[in-house]
């Protein structure tokens, strides 16, 4: 909770709780009162989006100020953690702070998600903790969640939804990230910070410490070339989104796209000084721009290629590159992947029709080769390699040709083939585009993989909350996907249950985690019920490993009842299987619990005739929302009172 005094801008704040119209009242004050350029930005828009962009300003700029304004880095990380529990209840229909009770109106009118929210947390977050960037696919990896998810949200309240779209707003929004951070080297130096990639850095002959010495010579010069070059073919990628949509929002992008480009213009203006200088972009100019930009959308440069140059909803992503016999071949070999892996649920798959069935298993197959990557062999560069490469293929698979760069960290594919690539993305991305999966949640899962790379420990449970959110919730919303669905509840409900299903998991191998190094156990947790890391690697639970554990499972029960509801959310013929999940994660958690988490001895699990009745009641049995948990004593379920959430994002 924010204390009296901590933020100038919450000087005018409302009460908590207060009505919208005064909630929308402060966000427009915000906006219009503490951001120059906003009153021409918002004019460039339709009047009807005026306040919802308010409103979405108010939030940036609170977090912004969140993690810059408050002086110690333990209270900002503190005070960013209550702002996305605020966000968290916002979603769940309770807002109760004045810019979330504004807020709300405007995710309820335009359906927004809440990920590029919660994306832009994890950066403000990281502002906190990293201020160095030793690689150029950190730095990138970086605007991923500081850049890309605000242009994601003005496409949403523009009523824009397509992965064509987003793509090219990330590599808009990221080149708009990199020419502030090269504007920008001197300030960011005075707070301790050097976007730079050092390791560019260093190719040029440049040092941390030359860098910090503000040493300006002919190897600051080349490097700053390279990084503009680099940059300015980021903005040539994403100019042609200025085409794709209409009216108004077609000017405000054009604007932005040749403001950044001025940016990098002032930059060699003033002999690539940004180390004793900010570059500027003077007002006459900044004037020239807009009217450029004007002028192309009344000759009618934006509308006459308004639905051109890119793929119509139906098409496929993948027809240029690959033919129907090889998506058909493509499955094909998904399906053997997913029978050699001898999967519990592989039977699970085969509830669903023929083209539900393919795409799942096609999920499933990719998946499994990434988690072979993560966990095949010691040597953990390789391993970060090998995932990198991954996400580039992955991104050429979608868009049939080599990416430089999409948004996702990954610049290009290193030479020589991954195992399984040519074999299972053809029917990954067919699958993708048949059910209109996003690609960002697979790059979500490849980082869920990275994490586990670098990660041990997680010191609360809203760090726990990310991995469990990459490497499962994203599980739940691609297959959601293939389930169909039309309230966008469901996909809140699929994350839900997705962490419900890793922090199962988590529970039944603690063990077999610490021997492998890894707690994933909250330390804020193991803190409150005294329990000291050694007593994970005993042969039997303590009492306060018992407690602890079941403290989680109490967390996990609420999160299956929660994401419960989204049975009913999902088409008919894809009920069985998510029953049949549910059902199985449910009753391994119950099992767990009957064993008063015994779980330091012989793995807790589902016996086959366990397994077999299930699948017979998936099949042939109703299934509702009463029935789709695992019954257990209530009584143990409630106990400890511990409350459930979404990840940070």
């Amino acid at each position: 909770m924010l204390r009296p005094g901590e933020l100038k801008i919450a000087a005018k704040l409302p009460t908590d709780g207060c009505a919208s119209a005064e909630a929308q009242a402060y966000t427009r004050w915000l906006a219009t009162d503490h951001y120059e350029n906003f009153n021409l930005a918002s004019w460039l828009l339709p009047k009807e989006l005026h306040q919802h962009f308010y409103n979405l300003y108010a939030y940036c700029r609170w977090a912004d100020d969140l993690g810059d304004e408050i002086p110690t880095r333990e209270r900002a990380l503190e005070l960013l953690d209550w702002w996305e529990r605020e966000l968290e209840a916002c979603y769940e229909g309770r807002p109760s702070h004045p810019v979330f009770v504004a807020l709300r109106e405007t995710i309820v009118a335009k359906d927004v998600p809440k990920q590029p929210f919660a994306d832009l947390l994890k950066a403000f977050r990281q502002d906190q903790v990293v201020k160095r960037y030793s690689t150029w696919d950190g730095v990138l990896d970086y605007c991923v969640y500081s850049a890309n998810p605000v242009g994601r949200l003005v496409l949403y309240l523009c009523g824009y939804r397509d992965e064509e779209r987003q793509r090219l707003s990330d590599a808009t929004c990221t080149a708009l990230q990199l020419a502030n951070f090269w504007q920008d080297v001197s300030r960011d130096l005075e707070i301790g910070r050097i976007y730079i990639p050092l390791d560019r850095a260093a190719a040029h002959g440049l040092s941390e410490k030359d860098i910090v010495g503000r040493k300006f010579d002919a190897r600051y010069v080349s490097l700053m070339k390279e990084l503009i070059e680099y940059t300015r073919e980021l903005f040539e990628k994403g100019m042609p989104l200025a085409k794709r949509v209409e009216g108004k929002l077609s000017v405000d992008l054009e604007m932005f796209s040749r403001g950044g480009l001025a940016v990098l213009g002032a930059i060699e203006a003033v002999g690539y000084d940004t180390l004793h200088r900010r570059a500027e972009v003077s007002k006459v100019k900044q004037a020239a721009l807009l009217g450029r930009a004007l002028v192309t959308h009344v000759l009618g440069g934006a509308n006459a290629s308004r639905n051109g140059g890119f793929a119509r909803e139906g098409t496929s992503y993948v027809a240029a590159n690959s033919t129907e016999a090889e998506i058909s071949e493509s499955y094909s070999h998904c399906h053997q992947i997913a029978r050699s892996a001898r999967s519990n649920f592989y039977p699970a798959f085969f509830l669903l029709p023929k083209a539900k069935r393919d795409g799942i298993v096609a999920l499933y197959a990719f998946m499994r080769l990434i988690d072979d990557v993560s966990d095949e062999g010691s040597d953990v560069a390789a391993k970060q390699r090998g995932l990198a490469r991954w996400r580039a293929a992955l991104d050429e698979a979608i868009t049939g040709q080599s990416q430089a760069f999409d948004g996702n960290a990954a610049r290009t594919l290193q030479s020589g083939d991954l195992y399984g690539e040519r074999e299972v993305l053809p029917a990954l991305v067919d699958t993708m585009q048949r059910f209109r999966m996003p690609a960002r949640y697979l790059h979500d899962l490849i980082s869920g993989a990275e994490m586990d790379l670098t990660i041990q420990e997680y010191p609360t449970f809203e760090r726990l909350k990310e991995y469990c959110y990459r490497v499962a919730g994203t599980v739940g919303l691609t297959c959601t996907h293939i389930f169909g669905f039309r309230d966008s509840k469901a996909l809140d409900l699929a994350e839900k249950l997705g962490l419900a299903f890793q922090l199962t998991n988590i529970i039944r191998d603690v063990r077999e985690d610490f021997a492998a190094g890894r707690i994933y156990l909250p330390e804020e947790d193991l803190v409150r019920y005294g329990v000291a890391e050694q007593d994970l690697g005993r042969g039997e639970a303590t009492l306060g490993v018992r407690e602890l554990l079941k403290f989680e499972a109490d967390r996990a029960w609420k999160l299956y009842e929660e994401g419960a509801q989204l049975l009913g959310l999902i088409e008919e013929d894809s009920r069985g299987t998510l029953w049949l999940l549910v059902q199985t994660y449910s009753a391994l958690l119950a099992r767990i619990e009957s064993v008063d988490f015994a779980v330091f001895g012989e793995r807790v699990r589902l016996s086959t005739p366990e397994k077999l009745k299930l699948m017979a009641k998936a099949r042939f049995g109703r299934h509702t929302e009463e029935n789709i948990l695992a019954k257990c004593d209530r009584d143990r379920r409630r106990a400890g009172g511990a409350v459930g959430g979404r990840r940070a994002g």
